[in-house]
């Protein structure tokens, strides 16, 4: 698992060193990422990303980053 950094909020439960732990969906290996959106309806697909893209805005405007 990556650093934990919890930015989203969007929590999901998943199993960390044979313990479930709650883990931000941007903090899970990709595998569990995948896992995690298997079977998932368009909706709450859609839902994710745009939480996301809250959370990308958010970083972007707190330390006025800009990509080129």
């Amino acid at each position: 698992m990556m650093k934990k950094r919890n930015l989203s909020g969007i929590y999901f439960r998943t199993k960390v060193d044979g313990k479930w732990d709650s883990v931000v969906f941007e903090d899970l290996l990709e595998s569990e990422q995948d896992r995690v959106m298997e079977g998932k309806t368009d909706e709450c697909l859609k839902s994710l990303a745009k939480m996301l893209a809250q959370t990308l805005r958010k970083i972007g405007d707190q330390f006025d980053i800009i990509s080129e």
